[in-house]
Formats: C-alpha cells, sequence, structure tokens
C-alpha cells in the first residue's frame, strides 16, 4: 500500500479551497490524560518528505518530522481536558480538541480535511471527513505526527507529577501494568472518570456512590 498523498487537498483546491487543513486527534483510548488534535496546512514548497500515519513511524523518526513540520507549516494544537471528557464523552471531546486545533491556525482554512468518519457537529466550515485519513492525505498525516508528539510529552510531564503508572511508557493507554497501578495506587486527577476500569474501581462496593 503506497502512503499518504495529496489528492484530497487537491480535489478541495480545485473546487476553489485556497488553504486546506489537515486535522488528527490522539488519546481517544487512554485511562488518563487529555485528547489532542493538530491542525496543519502544509507548504508543498517544502513538505518534509516521509510523512506517514504517526503509529507507523519511530519515535525518532517522529520527531525529526515533527520538528520540520513545525519549522514549514501552518499548524495549531487543541486539547480536551479529563474533565471536557467525562462530561461530553470521549467522541464529543475528540471534536472539541479538533474545533480549538482548527481555531489556532495562524491563516483559517478554506477546507478541513478530518481523520475518521463523522465531521465535529460545531464545525463552522467546509470540510470532508476521511477514513484511515492519517495513512491516505499529507495534511492529515502531518497532523498526526504533531499531535501524537505533543500529547507524548505531555503524559512525560504528567509522569514525572504521578509515578508508578507508567505514563511516560504508555501514554495512558490502558496496559496491565497501568490497571495494575490503578489498584496499587488509586486514582489521580488525571484519570478518566467515566472510563470503565476507572469507573469500576470507584464503583467498588466501599466506595460511597457511583
Amino acid at each position: 500500500m503506497t502512503g499518504p498523498d495529496y489528492s484530497f487537498e487537491e480535489a478541495a483546491i480545485l473546487s476553489g479551497a485556497r488553504f486546506v487543513a489537515g486535522v488528527d486527534e490522539v488519546g481517544r483510548g487512554p485511562l488518563a490524560g487529555p485528547v489532542t488534535a493538530a491542525a496543519v496546512i502544509i507548504d508543498l514548497s517544502c513538505v518534509p518528505q516521509g510523512l506517514n500515519d504517526s503509529k507507523k513511524l519511530t519515535a525518532l523518526r517522529r520527531t525529526a518530522l515533527a520538528d520540520q513540520i513545525m519549522a514549514s507549516c501552518d499548524w495549531a494544537i487543541g486539547h480536551a481536558s479529563v474533565e471536557e471528557i467525562d462530561s461530553l464523552n470521549i467522541l464529543r471531546a475528540s471534536h472539541l480538541a479538533m474545533c480549538r486545533a482548527i481555531a489556532g491556525l495562524r491563516q483559517r482554512p478554506c477546507h478541513v480535511l478530518i481523520d475518521g468518519n463523522m465531521l465535529p457537529r460545531d464545525l463552522d466550515l467546509p470540510g470532508q471527513a476521511v477514513v484511515k485519513g492519517d495513512a491516505r492525505s499529507l495534511s492529515i498525516a502531518a497532523a498526526s505526527i504533531i499531535a501524537k508528539m505533543v500529547r507524548d510529552r505531555i503524559m512525560v510531564d504528567l509522569a514525572q507529577q504521578h509515578p508508578g503508572y507508567g505514563w511516560d511508557v504508555n501514554a495512558g493507554y490502558p496496559t496491565p501494568a497501568h490497571k495494575r497501578a490503578l489498584l496499587d495506587l488509586g486514582i489521580t486527577p488525571y484519570h478518566r472518570r467515566s472510563f470503565a476500569p476507572v469507573h469500576n474501581i470507584l464503583c467498588k462496593p466501599q466506595t460511597a456512590s457511583c
């Protein structure tokens, strides 16, 4: 299978969109930490070589590409907090983070390409949902790289504040070690209380309420 290309962006440009942004998020599955989105408008005169779905890249390669993207493209980050995830649900919180990332771009895009099968309902400009977009669109691939690098760094910082959960290694995902630490060390303010493994601990019989 070939890597991402610029065909989705070109189609939007041919339809009249001058600036096209790719948008992706990371952090839907973890038990802890924010969900983080990135929006990127690629400068075609200096596209970093090797852009791809961030999950297919080594950490070293992601970091090198992220530095190039940040130096050559219009990009922005948006987050949704643990409290927002718990109050809205993870899908709506992910979309909120995406909209915040889009709003943070220096240049307002004319069209956005969103990774996934659904556009945020609060999106106030034309857009297209692209399933597996981080492996198909260069702009979305760039966004996936930035989002993962930024969120991973956040989780490394949080791991120093709350040692024992392995967030510097697992980024908050529900690894066996992380779930054991939940039982042994308890729940931190950065854990998502609406997610089953955390919620189930809160709802043990000795706990006051669910």
